[in-house]
């Protein structure tokens, strides 16, 4: 039986380098979640400094390269499905999601709570669409934020004709708008959160044409780029730990929200970066499993909570384990690897609609070694 659906994912015609870059992403944004299960926790031993400063210096990018990939694949699909069969997709494979693990996560979270709060909060239901960062550790956001910008984004380009500059421009002004609500500490919900990261979808489909072409392949994996590049992540992403640890005091948030651009600035370079890196491992076609991991990103992404939550408890309240430099990379492992067999496990056996409303029928098929030869060659 097949653990994971290797084979299907590794000969889809797909930009290979896109779900590196996603593999990446989702291992680090695992990583600040395992470190943020064990935020309560005094069990730290020593050793947490060095975790948390490690968490400081990666944090930056992770999720604005989610919003800018996301961007770079719409003209494509607007053109293969016109924006009626976009939004349709983006309700199956996102919104649908957001909903399940959504109530799924309010269940789980108000269990573990209850004998703190001893109630049942159904306004937490409302919050999936109002403000998704009050549940669990909040990062539900992320799902709500990126439906909402694509839909409104593709509306603008394919009904209004809104060009993709017009598009940037009125990106950085809905940011500014984010960093002034972030500034004076004004709470507007979900709506900050699509101010602040509709540029990095809006700069995604604005350079589509140029990173899709296969053309640019060896430029954009070029080790000329690499070596500077990394140099000015590793001095950008220090300089702004150093901020988080002294002026945030402690906050891997402080620059996101009290330096907003500053942060804009760290999140560009950390995504030209990733970009860079992501082409390179394309062109070696080394670390294939990064591969697998990213096609399963938003799989995981709606999992990771529930995981590291379900192995915190089981490690720390009941096998009392707390030496933190291995629990941390357990937590790491149980919110990466488990969401991607479990995934597997709910299409082998017709589970597949707590992840799409759709069946994935190809992906079924060739799980389950049903897969008709027509299947084959659509592949």
């Amino acid at each position: 039986m097949k653990l994971i659906n290797t084979q299907f994912i590794l000969r889809e015609k797909r930009y290979s380098w896109i779900d590196y870059d996603k593999g990446i992403s989702i291992i680090l944004v695992g990583y600040g979640h395992a470190l943020d299960a064990l935020g309560d926790n005094n069990i730290y031993q020593g050793h947490s400094f060095f975790f948390a400063y490690l968490g400081m210096l990666l944090y930056g990018f992770r999720m604005p390269l989610f919003f800018f990939i996301s961007g770079v694949f719409l003209s494509g699909s607007l053109q293969r499905k016109s924006y009626p069969g976009y939004v349709k997709g983006r309700i199956n494979n996102i919104l649908y999601p957001l909903i399940v693990w959504g109530i799924l996560e309010i269940v789980v979270w108000t269990a573990y709570n209850y004998h703190q709060t001893h109630s049942f909060n159904l306004n937490l239901f409302l919050s999936l669409f109002t403000n998704p960062r009050v549940i669990g550790n909040g990062h539900l956001w992320y799902l709500n934020a990126l439906f909402a910008i694509g839909i409104v984004y593709a509306l603008l380009k394919e009904k209004l004709k809104v060009s993709p500059v017009t598009q940037i421009f009125l990106g950085l002004g809905l940011y500014c708008v984010s960093a002034y609500l972030h500034v004076n500490d004004i709470d507007a919900g979900i709506l900050t959160d699509y101010c602040a990261f509709y540029i990095y979808f809006a700069i995604g489909d604005t350079i589509s044409s140029i990173v899709l072409n296969k053309e640019n392949v060896d430029r954009f994996a070029s080790l000329k780029i690499f070596f500077p590049l990394f140099i000015v992540f590793a001095l950008m992403q220090y300089f702004c730990t150093h901020i988080n640890l002294t002026v945030g005091q402690g906050s891997d948030r402080f620059v996101e929200y009290k330096r907003p651009f500053l942060y804009m600035a760290e999140a560009m370079i950390g995504c030209i970066l990733s970009v860079n890196v992501s082409f390179q491992l394309q062109k070696y076609k080394i670390l294939r499993f990064l591969r697998v991991i990213g096609f399963h990103s938003l799989f995981i992404y709606c999992m990771q909570f529930i995981f590291i939550s379900a192995a915190k408890v089981l490690l720390v309240y009941g096998l009392k384990f707390t030496y933190y430099p291995v629990l941390v990379p357990l937590l790491w492992i149980s919110g990466v690897i488990p969401p991607v067999l479990f995934y597997t496990l709910c299409l082998r056996y017709n589970m597949w609609r707590l992840f799409v409303f759709i069946k994935p029928e190809r992906e079924i098929a060739a799980l389950k070694g049903e897969e008709t030869p027509s299947l084959a060659k659509a592949s």
